[in-house]
């Protein structure tokens, strides 16, 4: 598959795979920043990207620091997006996480997705599971 990425800023690290066959391409802290514990921080990537509908681009932890206790918040986007593509950290932790120009924050993985078409009804089919939520197989 071929994605058109436009850089937006001149030291942008563009993307990139760590390892023929990864899924994951690794983005790119733009900044110096000290993420405290439980502070979360919008950080800009300094790229934009054009790829064909039926694929979202989606945002996920990077194992490394995740390991430290930061987690990605949201993170979709979409094919028509042509804006700037950025990472929501959060500090789990109970201590600051130092990021520096050029570490690796996340990973964006491109997925196929279904376009869905909704139709609204009064009713729904039965199911094994019927209503139940978290919890309703009885095991943790």
């Amino acid at each position: 598959m071929e994605i058109k990425i436009k850089r937006l800023h001149p030291d942008t690290k563009l993307p990139s795979y760590a390892h023929p066959g990864d899924v994951g391409l690794d983005l790119f802290s733009l900044e110096h920043f000290v993420l405290q514990p439980g502070e979360r921080r919008l950080f800009m990537l300094g790229f934009a990207l054009e790829f064909d509908t039926g694929y979202a681009a989606i945002v996920k932890d990077k194992g490394s620091i995740s390991k430290a206790g930061l987690h990605t918040m949201g993170g979709i986007f979409d094919a028509g997006y042509r804006g700037e593509y950025n990472v929501n950290l959060v500090n789990l932790s109970d201590a600051p996480f130092t990021i520096e120009p050029g570490q690796k924050i996340a990973q964006l993985v491109i997925f196929p997705v279904a376009i869905a078409t909704l139709v609204e009804t009064t009713a729904l089919a039965d199911s094994s599971r019927g209503t139940g939520q978290f919890g309703s197989t009885g095991k943790f």
